[in-house]
């Protein structure tokens, strides 16, 4: 398969231009960098609590016939769905996307729960978005940038689905979206077997795109009519933010080092050296910008680092020592990491299409019924003491009450 042969040839004529590459040490000096919280940046992370098994739930209530199914189906299948809680509190939860309801003309039916008018008309236009032929191709070139990563042009389809939101890939690519990109994409068996001894089974590109082996950064340079010139990553730290001089000395003579692009092959550089580093932090801001969101859990980013072979370790290193082009968000209980670059305050500069969707399901979800009337969340403002705190009202009402019908109020 050409992708590996080209990547190596690539690599070492870019390697005799620059033959230092192979012995260059590592020179970062020992100082301790500080993690400042950005307020700005876990608000764009908190918004979407929740987001992304609400979504696939939505998904599996549609792929059934008559688009509803029974709560007592659907609870065993939390752990898949990733609910944080039980299915029927979850449901709950949203009532302006979830409608619970008692199928009519039977007795002692179970609980069933479908899309509210509201939710249907949202997934209606999302539905219409990834529709579109430039989308899909979009969304295509993206996975199959992704594969690029790999010098082998292939990945196993579990980690593929685990960057498949990240990635804003139709729920079903596997059935439609590879199957409409032959030329890009072909399923195969990855040589290794699970812990039953089962075939492992990946997706693989059919040839190598020569024209997609172009990062963000040298796209972005090109643009602005720089191409050759030296690229420089953008800086951003939040208010209340030093660096030691002697860090910012060191970033700004590691900024001079050559650009390498994570679609070379960066096996021959010193893996603890500062050029092995620059790809490391490379192949992580093309990642996150292949996502929607331009963001994902760190231990996605950890998953693919052991996949691509050079280890958590560099990695974690890589966004300690860059505050100023990656953020560490501690929210929702767990690590997500941003690309600060993309993001003006809490909102994307560049906002995907598929984004504009998600926010109409958040908007959705942050609205509950009160007397039959749709109103957004209210949180009310008390102190104690000194510091000020918010707190969400806690009176407790069943804003979606199961009622014998198949009629929906919007």
């Amino acid at each position: 398969m050409p992708p590996l042969h080209t990547r190596t040839t690539v690599c070492h004529h870019h390697l005799r231009r620059c033959s230092y590459r192979q012995h260059h040490i590592r020179t970062f000096i020992n100082a301790r960098i500080k993690w400042v919280r950005d307020r700005h940046l876990d608000a764009a992370v908190e918004k979407e609590k929740n987001l992304k098994p609400l979504l696939s739930l939505k998904y599996l209530i549609l792929s059934h016939p008559t688009q509803t199914l029974p709560i007592a189906t659907i609870s065993p299948l939390k752990p898949d769905l990733h609910l944080p809680t039980s299915a029927a509190k979850f449901i709950q939860k949203y009532p302006m996307i979830f409608k619970t309801f008692l199928p009519p003309q039977t007795r002692s039916a179970l609980p069933h729960v479908k899309l509210t008018p509201r939710a249907l008309a949202v997934n209606r236009e999302e539905t219409s978005a990834l529709a579109i032929s430039h989308y899909r191709k979009n969304a295509a070139q993206r996975l199959a940038k992704l594969l690029m990563l790999a010098r082998a042009g292939k990945f196993p389809l579990h980690l593929i689905e685990m960057f498949k939101y990240d990635l804003g890939l139709p729920h079903d690519y596997l059935q439609t979206l590879t199957l409409e990109f032959p030329d890009y994409f072909q399923i195969c068996d990855t040589g290794f077997s699970d812990s039953k001894g089962d075939v492992v089974f990946g997706l693989e590109l059919v040839s190598w795109p020569y024209d997609l082996a172009v990062s963000e950064m040298q796209r972005r340079q090109a643009e602005d009519g720089k191409a050759g010139m030296q690229i420089k990553y953008s800086m951003n730290f939040p208010k209340g933010f030093d660096l030691e001089k002697k860090v910012l000395e060191w970033v700004h003579e590691w900024q001079k080092l050559p650009y390498i692009s994570p679609y070379e092959d960066a096996s021959h550089l010193l893996p603890s050296g500062d050029l092995a580093e620059k790809w490391t932090v490379g192949l992580i801001h093309e990642v996150l910008s292949l996502f929607v969101s331009k963001k994902t859990e760190r231990d996605n980013l950890f998953c693919l680092a052991d996949f691509l072979g050079f280890g958590r370790v560099r990695l974690k290193k890589a966004l300690v020592h860059f505050p100023g082009i990656f953020y560490v968000s501690n929210k929702l209980s767990t690590q997500t990491v941003v690309l600060r670059e993309a993001y003006s305050k809490n909102l994307l500069i560049e906002k995907h299409p598929l984004m504009v969707i998600r926010d109409k399901h958040v908007s959705l979800m942050n609205l509950v019924l009160r007397r039959g009337k749709p109103i957004g969340v209210v949180f009310r403002e008390r102190r104690k003491g000194s510091a000020g705190f918010v707190e969400r009202g806690k009176k407790k009402v069943d804003y979606n009450r199961w009622v014998r019908s198949d009629n929906d109020e919007d």
